[in-house]
C-alpha cells in the first residue's frame, strides 16, 4: 500500500466534526451566552453556504505566526489532525481522544501540503495518555522530526485559527471568531471543520495553542458553534503534562 494510501485508511471511519457558518449560536443559560451542546457532533456535515478554507502556504491572514508554527501540524492515521506540541517531559503530539485508544499505533505525517515548503516527515506514533472528558490523547513519536513544537496557552483572543487536515487532505487554515468558555470547553464560529479536523490545535493571535478542535454543533443556516477543550483543562487532566507546560497564562 502506498504511504498515502496508508495515510487515508481511516477516514472512512473517522469521527469528524462539523462547519459552522456565519449566524449567531443558540444560547446555554446555564453557562452564560455560549451554545447549547444539544447536537452529538463530530458530524461530517457542513455548516453555512461554503467552506473557508485556505492552503496552509498561501495563507496571508491577520495571525501572522501561522507559518511559524504549521510545519508542527500533523495528519494521524489518514482520519484525524495533532500537533507537536512542548512538553518538559519531551516533545508529543496532542490530538483528540476519540481519534484512537490507549496503546493504538499510527502513522504520523508532517509537511502533508499543497506545494509543500519541504520534505514530507513521517514517523509512527503510540497514544500513551487518552481521556473522553477532557477529548485528549498524546502520542510519543518514534522518531522526532525537525521541527519546532507549539507552546501551549491559557489566553485566547478574538480570533482563532486552527490549522487542519480536512478529510484527510492536504493542510488548510481556518479562522473564526473566539466567542468564550465554560467548564474546559471554549467555543468559536465561522471557523469551518470537517472529518479530518478532530485534533486540530485552535491557534490565538500569538501562535500559542489554546486548546484543540473536537466537536461541532451547527446547521445549514449557520446556527451553533463548533467547540473544543481548552489547554489548560487537558493540562490539569494529564498525567503527562505539567503546569510549567504553559508557556503563557
Amino acid at each position: 500500500m502506498t504511504l498515502r494510501g496508508q495515510l487515508l485508511l481511516a477516514v472512512a471511519v473517522s469521527l469528524g466534526t462539523a462547519a459552522c457558518g456565519p449566524r449567531p449560536p443558540r444560547v446555554n443559560t446555564a453557562c452564560g451566552q455560549l451554545p447549547l451542546e444539544e447536537a452529538s457532533g463530530r458530524s461530517s456535515l457542513q455548516c453555512g453556504p461554503t467552506l473557508d478554507f485556505t492552503p496552509v502556504n498561501q495563507y496571508q491572514g491577520e495571525i501572522a505566526a501561522i507559518q511559524d508554527r504549521e510545519d508542527a501540524v500533523a495528519l494521524i492515521g489518514g482520519s484525524c489532525t495533532g500537533t507537536l506540541i512542548a512538553a518538559i517531559s519531551g516533545p508529543v503530539v496532542l490530538t483528540a481522544g476519540h481519534c484512537g485508544q490507549l496503546g493504538d499505533q499510527f502513522l504520523v505525517a508532517f509537511n502533508v501540503e499543497e506545494d509543500p515548503d519541504g520534505d514530507r516527515l513521517v514517523a509512527g506514533g503510540t497514544v500513551i495518555e487518552r481521556a473522553d472528558e477532557p477529548d485528549y490523547a498524546l502520542l510519543q513519536l518514534d522518531v522526532l522530526p525537525a521541527v519546532v513544537p507549539t507552546l501551549l496557552t491559557t489566553q485566547s483572543s478574538d480570533l482563532l485559527a486552527v490549522v487542519q487536515h480536512p478529510r484527510g487532505g492536504p493542510k488548510v487554515v481556518a479562522e473564526g471568531q473566539y466567542i468564550g468558555q465554560c467548564d474546559g470547553v471554549f467555543y468559536y464560529v465561522n471557523l469551518d471543520t470537517l472529518v479530518g479536523s478532530s485534533g486540530a490545535g485552535a491557534l490565538n493571535r500569538q501562535g500559542h495553542l489554546a486548546g484543540i478542535h473536537t466537536d461541532g454543533d451547527c446547521a445549514t443556516d449557520g446556527s451553533g458553534a463548533n467547540r473544543g477543550w481548552t489547554a489548560a483543562a487537558i493540562v490539569e487532566a494529564s498525567e503527562y503534562l505539567q503546569d510549567a507546560d504553559i508557556d503563557a497564562r
